[in-house]
């Protein structure tokens, strides 16, 4: 492990006024969205769209780095060029998304434990040579009636360390994303109380498993029931200040939810960035507007470069 390496790329990745596209939908979630514009999900109508974004004219002004699919870091442009260097070659990190999903939790039917250990330190090293920078894992935490149990949220967390100590053996920035779902009828006061819980057994895991703060990412859900000063309420009771950036997920809200939310935690501050790792926040707008034709590439990168320049105007709010 170099913490130099770790350290340096982790501050990449938030720098001022810069965040994560998160561009690593599955095959089967990537479909869906296509379908909902009408686009087949060919492996070449998925590249298509994947390079129209990293293409993007001045979209280095605002991403720091890109979490992409297995099957994206493999793949190279239409003239030849491996899409990490694509990245790499802008100034944008490339990173890559490393679990293999949320199944089912043997013995607790309603409750999900991410999976993709096995293995796991062969396909970080192969990444590596590929160009990855960091990776993302993602824990599936959900609130309702019951739960979320204990187990689970042990479960989740304890693969999360295991998973960010493989990373940062590997030299790779672990992205730690351990999201609370925002569905459900819950109040505020409980969003609070399982996102609390969850990220205090998270951190309790990572000490464990000796990971270096900071050089790592934490990429949790808003407290959407209360957004900003519950969030950071919340972050400032259980985050350690080590931490050197938090890069929220949106988590199924809409751009411009996403971007007024993540402006008012930025109003409020905190010892850490506050920085943002969207997918469909950044990506539906220009999705939308390119629907699979050529000839509606220019108006979709646009539409996504004004975008991600709102998100980063947000990002770079200052506390009042």
């Amino acid at each position: 492990m170099d913490i130099n390496i770790l350290k340096s790329t982790a501050q990449a990745l938030v720098a001022p006024g810069k965040g994560i596209l998160a561009a690593d939908e599955s095959t089967k979630t990537i479909t869906k969205r296509f379908e909902a514009v009408g686009v087949e999900s060919t492996e070449q109508n998925r590249l298509a769209y994947r390079q129209m974004l990293f293409e993007s004219p001045g979209a280095e002004q605002f991403i720091s780095g890109v979490i992409l699919y297995d099957e994206t870091i493999r793949q190279s442009t239409t003239d030849g060029v491996p899409i990490p260097k694509l990245l790499s070659d802008k100034g944008i990190m490339p990173g890559i998304k490393v679990d293999t999903g949320a199944w089912r939790l043997p013995n607790f039917p309603d409750e999900k434990v991410t999976e993709g250990l096995d293995g796991l330190r062969d396909r970080l090293t192969e990444y590596k040579e590929l160009g990855a920078k960091f990776a993302k894992w993602r824990a599936v935490i959900t609130i309702d009636e019951g739960i979320p149990t204990e187990a689970c949220i042990l479960a989740n967390a304890h693969a999360l360390a295991r998973y960010a100590a493989l990373c940062q053996e590997a030299d790779l920035v672990p992205i730690i994303e351990p999201e609370v779902l925002m569905d459900g009828g819950h109040d505020l006061t409980r969003c609070k109380e399982v996102t609390a819980q969850t990220l205090k057994t998270v951190f309790d895991q990572l000490k464990l498993y000796k990971i270096v703060l900071e050089g790592m990412l934490l990429k949790p859900n808003m407290v959407i029931s209360g957004i900003a000063q519950a969030t950071i309420e919340v972050f400032k009771e259980v985050v350690p200040s080590e931490m050197l950036g938090i890069v929220f997920l949106s988590g199924g809200q809409s751009p411009d939810q996403a971007t007024e939310n993540l402006a008012s935690m930025n109003k409020i501050g905190g010892p850490w960035q506050l920085s943002f790792s969207f997918g469909r926040a950044l990506q539906n707008e220009a999705l939308s507007t390119w629907a699979g034709k050529p000839e509606n590439v220019e108006k979709a990168r646009q539409s996504f470069l004004e975008r991600v320049k709102k998100v980063s105007e947000a990002r770079s709010v200052k506390p009042v």
